[in-house]
């Protein structure tokens, strides 16, 4: 029988909910009484093991949570935590390790998590950024439950330990689990659905035009406002990385190209354009 069946096959004959202690020490029973029987009856074994999980379902559910509804079904991701669980049930050594919990939580947590940034990105950022979203959501919940009201970026930012802009971009980051529908109206009430604000994809014709007029303007520009261009265009950096390599804020980076297109916009309509330093 797959891993996956196994704690739905035993679930509907034995009981859980019980107290954290009496579950634990009813589990420390179980797994001696598995290793005991290893060899001389596998049958015993495999019905201790089969409580153990049944015992710690609801540990493995609890550790899913802050996984749920973030693009995922949490009948998959329960599947991967009880599939862990049952591997950590089997490879415990109780010689080895006193609470079963102990081993077993990060074994599941790290399934979970595993899977999750496997399967759960229609759109993928870099590791970096995924690994923060994910502290920052964590983080934010702890807050609310805390404070009773949505934290405020500053304080998701100190709870995990780093910068506000850093916060921002990750959480910005959230709509890569489930990007919005083209669908979808552009305002409440509109009948005009976000696919009819997209332009047309570029020919072949139209883009080597746009480089022609483009790369005079471009070459006018500033050294560090054209490795901005080159950065976030052509080699696809996040503002975050940008960031990173020109020593400025993420917040720094998006204001800079911002006024950087203007720049551009400006020129190519035969407008002046004003100083900027490099």
């Amino acid at each position: 029988m797959k891993s996956q069946q196994v704690a739905q096959h035993v679930s509907h004959s034995l009981p859980s909910h019980p107290s954290r202690r009496r579950r634990r020490a009813r589990t420390a029973e179980l797994l001696r009484a598995a290793e005991l029987a290893r060899e001389l009856d596998p049958g015993r074994r495999r019905q201790a093991l089969n409580e153990v999980i049944v015992l710690n379902m609801d540990v493995a559910r609890t550790l899913v949570a802050p996984y749920s509804g973030r693009g995922i079904p949490a009948e998959d991701l329960e599947q991967v935590a009880y599939a862990a669980l049952v591997r950590a049930a089997r490879d415990f050594d109780p010689d080895q390790a006193v609470d079963f919990l102990a081993y077993a939580v990060p074994t599941v947590r790290g399934e979970v998590k595993k899977y999750f940034r496997d399967y759960g990105w229609v759109v993928r950022p870099p590791r970096r950024l995924q690994e923060l979203q994910a502290q920052a959501c964590r983080a934010r919940s702890r807050l609310q439950q805390q404070f009773l009201r949505e934290p405020t970026l500053p304080e998701i930012a100190d709870e995990v330990g780093v910068e506000a802009d850093a916060i921002e971009e990750a959480l910005g980051a959230d709509g890569c689990f489930a990007p919005t529908s083209l669908d979808r109206p552009v305002a409440a009430g509109s009948a005009t659905p976000l696919a009819d604000l997209l332009g047309a994809p570029l020919s072949e014709l139209d883009a080597a035009e746009a480089r022609l007029m483009l790369w005079p303007v471009v070459g006018r520009l500033p050294q560090r406002d054209r490795k901005m261009l080159r950065l976030r265009f052509w080699d696809g950096w996040t503002q975050q990385e940008i960031g990173e390599e020109l020593g400025v804020t993420q917040m720094q980076v998006s204001r800079l190209l911002s006024r950087i297109l203007a720049d551009l916009h400006r020129a190519l309509s035969g407008e002046p354009v004003e100083a900027n330093s490099a």
